[in-house]
């Protein structure tokens, strides 16, 4: 069959690397893709969000299976609008639709689910411009570390915390009525603090059924030890050393479970991903939220570690058929390190030329942000690379990961030099 995937990060191509192995894939496009999403398939320079274009694109090269992997078209409706027409009937989606994707698209929305189905989660309240007031109170009501959210989808940066009272109510003020992350912030949640260590659990869902796919743990600030302003994530490791079996059929029983069949009660048809974002408190999971997709960098370590074969697994979730599908996940640590623009998440330049990107690795270079610009690639975005090893510890398979690094390079590349080293001491 055609399959495309929508999206130009590091985790398309991180799923489109995977999926051009099938025997299922004849030909594989993405949309519009990255320099390194090119050598795996065909990228089709089209807006993901301009879904009339990407329809008549999609019958003109008989697409079969469309896998949409930023959340942005999927909050947008990119299934709704497949779905009103009858001549798109026969392409299969992974991705839920503009109500499933709700669950990311607001968190306010997300909350409410949690609580309305009994999810495990932290005490909180959503604050307007209308009642700010109540926002400080509530405020008031918390021992620090104080949690703001934007309600709206901020490309994974719409979050502070903060330990200092005054400057959580002056964030507050500023986020609502001067719009720090735009329209995202105009409602924002505030949150209890949960003390524990984080972690992400991964579900294929076609609505009735569900497999839980690899866990992994990321790294979401620009500095070693956890230092400086939030990212898209730095990096990420796969398995979790610190969620054993036990803990999994915890999340499974009193998350998992309760997600899906909520989702089932509220009428919605949800066909794809959901990445939930925990809190491991004491041994119990707590959920912090929703994605309706994979997570970047964590794709570039829980698709690897998958050596079924993928296809299978996303056209039964797509059609409504994963009762009884199986899957094999390979037993080895996966970490990635993500290799960044300087000056990122804050401003920084594109178009500076990468070198070493042609050398023979003991790793998958998964490419985010780049693109081909003449005869080099060049950077194209604040992520530009996630670099992904294995090995029998976290440790081996990291030391691989920053030994290509050494090899590729640009002017003012920046990574984290600590990736996984908080989680050796569980398992070296």
């Amino acid at each position: 069959m055609n399959i495309a995937v929508i999206g130009s990060g590091g985790r398309e191509h991180a799923l489109s690397w995977k999926i051009s192995q099938s025997p299922k894939c004849d030909n594989l496009f993405i949309v519009p893709g990255n320099a390194g999403t090119s050598s795996v398939g065909t990228n089709v320079s089209l807006s993901t969000t301009d879904f009339p274009t990407i329809a008549e694109w999609a019958l003109k090269e008989k697409i079969a299976l469309i896998i949409v992997g930023p959340e942005e078209p999927l909050v947008k409706g990119f299934r709704d609008y497949f779905e009103t027409r009858k001549d798109l009937a026969h392409i299969a989606i992974v991705g839920p639709g503009a109500a499933g994707a709700a669950l990311e698209g607001s968190k306010d929305v997300s909350k409410q689910f949690m609580l309305k189905h009994g999810i495990p989660t932290a005490r909180a309240k959503t604050i307007i411009a209308g009642n700010l007031s109540e926002g400080f109170q509530f405020l008031d009501s918390l021992q620090p570390p104080y949690v703001l959210k934007a309600d709206g989808l901020a490309a994974g940066k719409g979050v502070i915390i903060t330990g200092n009272l005054a400057e959580a109510k002056d964030r507050l003020r500023f986020m609502i009525e001067e719009a720090e992350f735009g329209e995202a912030s105009r409602k924002v949640l505030i949150e209890e603090f949960l003390d524990g260590i984080e972690l992400s659990v991964f579900v294929l869902t076609d609505g009735k059924d569900y497999i839980i796919l690899p866990e992994a743990k990321d790294y979401k600030r620009i500095g070693d030890d956890d230092t400086g302003p939030n990212t898209g994530g730095m990096g990420a490791v796969s398995p979790v050393p610190f969620a054993p079996g036990e803990f999994l059929k915890k999340v499974e029983e009193k998350v998992v479970k309760p997600t899906v069949d909520g989702l089932k009660k509220d009428n919605i048809d949800y066909k794809g991903f959901i990445f939930i974002g925990l809190m491991n408190v004491g041994g119990e999971p707590y959920v912090i939220e929703y994605n309706v997709r994979m997570g970047d960098p964590e794709t570039q370590v829980v698709i690897p570690r998958i050596k079924s074969d993928l296809v299978n697994l996303l056209l039964a979730t797509a059609q409504g058929k994963l009762k009884g599908q199986s899957f094999e996940v390979r037993p080895d640590f996966a970490t990635t390190v993500v290799m960044v623009a300087g000056g990122y998440p804050s401003g920084y330049e594109k178009g500076k030329p990468i070198t070493g990107l042609g050398g023979k690795y003991d790793s998958e270079v998964f490419h985010a942000g780049t693109k081909v610009s003449g005869d080099d690639v060049v950077t194209n975005g604040g992520r530009v690379l996630a670099i992904t090893s294995f090995g029998s510890s976290i440790q081996e398979a990291v030391s691989k990961s920053y030994k290509t690094i050494d090899s590729i390079t640009w002017d003012q590349a920046n990574f984290r030099k600590d990736i996984g080293q908080d989680l050796v001491k569980y398992n070296g």
